[in-house]
């Protein structure tokens, strides 16, 4: 289907909040549906946000997921770049965190232990070696509290209050995101917490992208620029070993735009580890901000996504894991390395590095960081 530039498109829902394919055109704004119910009977809702271009973001408050994203290619023909499912039942089983606002803690935090002011906090490993994601039941499995918030831009606030002790993180936090569609054709996330105990804290966005529309096969054609020239090597865990090491010479250079899958197979221990892409780079800064920490380019469709962040580090992750047993939005299959990830994130296991910059969020301290996921397309 093919709409003029700057013409709004709604990607219509039926009434059970699947997505479905209707064409009716529509104002700016959010239009709220009922996507399913949790196993206690607890309504979950979508939030479809449109911008005055047309863009579109779909975003549930269980655990804050970017549902659906519509953008469109060099012809002003939308796709949704993102993986997801249309309706709450498959989130609720084991599915790889698709859209996810995770917390309290993403990514990995070696042996589930960390120590914070002489006391030693042990967490549950959901992994064998290390708690990834923020436990047994990070913030990707809970009910946010939704508010529609009022302004000439689309925007949604979702707020969550993670008690002291849950997953074994000290302090009660509570934790805002907010979600705004720009006509810039950006999606922007603000995240803000705070603390009543001495805690560490590290948001992200795990939106699975494929910039020719999910489900369009593997994303090794897509060109990336990741502006980083370090990273934090792992070990065979895929836990930070400390050091903070040169880009140079490795197949983990993407100073320069690379297509994904040029030096994805090569033989090397990084990529070995991780079964491909999934490592941590030390975004390039000078100063605090917002500062540009990615650029792709999917050469055929020719949309572009830029990711920029006031955090220090960006994870590319190549959809390493997926395997084919995930059925999505419209039927579609993902397979293996259908999709990438770029997670905006303090250092992983930054709580057992002191070189590495401090996650540690205090009473009075406010924890603020902005993602945004800016879209655009080439001649």
């Amino acid at each position: 289907m093919m709409w003029p530039k700057n013409l709004p498109f709604a990607f219509m829902l039926d009434d059970t909040g699947s997505l479905g394919s209707g064409g009716e055109r529509t104002k700016p704004g959010i239009r709220k549906s009922v996507f399913g119910k949790m196993p206690d009977g607890q309504e979950i809702n979508l939030y479809t946000l449109t911008n005055s271009n047309g863009i579109q973001a779909g975003i549930t408050n269980y655990g804050g997921k970017v549902v659906s994203l519509l953008v469109p290619d060099r012809r002003g023909i939308l796709a949704d770049v993102v993986l997801g499912f249309d309706r709450l039942a498959p989130y609720l089983g084991n599915e790889p965190h698709f859209g996810a606002l995770i917390g309290r803690f993403a990514n990995r935090i070696a042996g589930g232990r960390f120590t914070l002011e002489g006391v030693e906090y042990q967490l549950p490993l959901n992994r064998p070696s290390y708690t990834l994601h923020g436990g047994m039941e990070g913030f990707d499995r809970k009910v946010w509290t939704p508010r529609e918030l009022p302004g000439n831009l689309p925007a949604l606030e979702l707020t969550y209050l993670s008690p002291d002790g849950e997953e074994g993180f000290p302090g009660n936090l509570t934790a805002k995101t907010v979600y705004t569609l720009t006509d810039a054709n950006e999606l922007r996330l603000d995240y803000t917490a705070t603390t009543d105990k001495t805690t560490v804290v590290n948001l992200t966005n795990h939106s699975y992208f494929n910039l020719a529309g999910h489900g369009s096969g593997d994303i090794l054609g897509h060109v990336m620029m990741i502006n980083a020239d370090r990273l934090t090597p792992t070990n065979s865990d895929q836990i930070p070993t400390g050091e903070i090491r040169s880009v140079e010479g490795t197949p983990l250079d993407f100073r320069k735009p690379t297509a994904i899958g040029a030096r994805i197979n090569q033989d090397d221990p990084q990529l070995k580890y991780g079964r491909g892409y999934d490592h941590n780079f030390v975004i390039n800064r000078k100063g605090a901000g917002l500062v540009l920490a990615a650029r792709v380019v999917e050469p055929e469709s020719g949309r572009v996504l830029e990711v920029l962040t006031t955090q220090p580090g960006v994870q590319l992750y190549t959809g390493n894991f997926l395997d084919g047993s995930h059925r999505g939005k419209e039927g579609k299959i993902y397979n293996y390395r259908c999709a990438f990830c770029l997670e905006t994130q303090h250092f992983p296991d930054s709580p057992n590095h002191p070189n590495f910059p401090s996650a540690v969020l205090k009473p009075g301290e406010i924890y603020q960081e902005t993602a945004i996921f800016r879209f655009s397309t080439t001649n």
